[in-house]
């Protein structure tokens, strides 16, 4: 069956009182987005508390719920059957043909749920429940009621047209993109970053991201990695300003000094950021996954920054990461053999309880080198748009 509607169900944003409607506006943003390069006419539309896709011309419904899938806030995607109210007989009919279509095999259990928007309607919602329950047993003997089980939920709403549907295919939930304002995602070829990336996006924060390339020592099919990584998660954030840094003369410099070769990361990143107006910076770091990872580790390398650093994996083991990327499409791609400079550049005997003030006396004995080298990674930035 050729769906002509999809009703969107949201959660959260059910409970947001009077700033609903704000974040109901970026929900229908998001999903014009999403079906922008689709072929097909959609329209999408917000009322009565609901949201709508209405959907006309040539389209394929599966490539409508998979692109619908991958827009935040949405928890439910609604095939809908709308028809036109011309009487209860009509209706039945309408709810026969339905359940006959789109059911081929009758050996189920059902039960019909009615909501009445349009209170003129002749007919409360538990009279339409008995009464289009009667008809289907009536149509279908070997149908069966079960009103706590049922393998069918059939729902039908009444408004100034009747909308039929019984599936409700899960969405990824979370906030709109750009309720949250944005955030700098510091991206490598690895399968943390664009997870973490995800998952802070999934709460409607939008992204930008910085990547460190360490030519040549990292090939440019390790960049195209990136670049790839950055396209996967932009069908679910849409465009991500990808920020290229050349990373090879800091490393070179202090590749033995782990911690001292992050800050500098989150100094530049944080530069970026500020430039652009984000709000914070994300990592893909979990507690104790590597030396630069450690609490000791992670309190050092926060100590640089003024903007907050989100870690959305702090908690994570790396089975549970790598099973959200796997969700998400981007695991393929990162287990590409590419290396990227954070894992090429690692020092023999990295430290795992660095002292904040003792790294601090390391960075004064080599300001002079690196901030000039630091500048000049800034000036020398390469930035790519990139979009799904």
């Amino acid at each position: 069956m050729k769906f002509q509607t999809y009703l969107i169900k949201y959660g959260e944003i059910g409970i947001k009182g009077k700033n609903r409607y704000m974040f109901e506006d970026a929900l229908v943003r998001q999903i014009k987005h999403s079906l922008k390069d689709l072929d097909g006419l959609f329209h999408t539309y917000k009322a009565q508390g609901r949201v709508y896709v209405d959907c006309d011309g040539d389209y394929d419904g599966d490539e409508v719920v998979e692109a619908l899938k991958r827009v935040f806030g949405i928890v439910g995607i609604c095939p809908v059957v709308r028809v036109e109210d011309k009487g209860f007989e009509e209706l039945k009919k309408d709810v026969i043909a339905y359940m006959d279509e789109v059911y081929p095999d009758k050996n189920i259990t059902f039960k019909v749920e009615s909501r009445r928007a349009k209170k003129t309607y002749p007919k409360k919602s538990m009279e339409i429940n008995y009464d289009l329950g009667e008809a289907i047993l009536y149509a279908f003997p070997e149908i069966r009621v079960d009103v706590h089980h049922p393998d069918v939920l059939l729902h039908v709403e009444v408004r100034e047209e009747i909308y039929i549907y019984s599936e409700i295919i899960p969405g990824p939930g979370g906030m709109p993109i750009g309720t949250n304002g944005t955030a700098m995602l510091l991206l490598s070829g690895g399968i943390d970053s664009p997870v973490a990336g995800y998952m802070i996006s999934k709460r409607g924060v939008g992204l930008e991201a910085t990547y460190f390339h360490a030519p040549p020592y990292t090939s440019e099919r390790a960049k195209q990695k990136v670049v790839d990584l950055a396209k996967q998660v932009s069908k679910y954030t849409g465009p991500i300003k990808l920020h290229v840094v050349n990373f090879t003369d800091i490393q070179l410099y202090i590749y033995e000094l782990t911690i001292i070769m992050r800050r500098y990361m989150m100094r530049i990143a944080e530069h970026f950021a500020k430039e652009d107006g984000c709000l914070g910076l994300i990592t893909g770091e979990s507690i104790g996954q590597v030396a630069s990872q450690t609490m000791q580790s992670l309190m050092a390398t926060n100590d640089v920054c003024t903007l907050p650093v989100y870690r959305p994996l702090i908690g994570f083991d790396k089975q549970e990461i790598v099973e959200v990327s796997e969700k998400i499409g981007t695991y393929e791609t990162s287990i590409l053999p590419y290396e990227d400079c954070c894992t090429i550049f690692v020092a023999k005997h990295p430290v795992t309880k660095p002292n904040v003030n003792v790294i601090k006396k390391s960075e004064e004995k080599l300001a002079d080198v690196i901030d000039d080298l630091m500048d000049q990674a800034i000036s020398t930035v390469e930035t790519i748009h990139v979009e799904a």
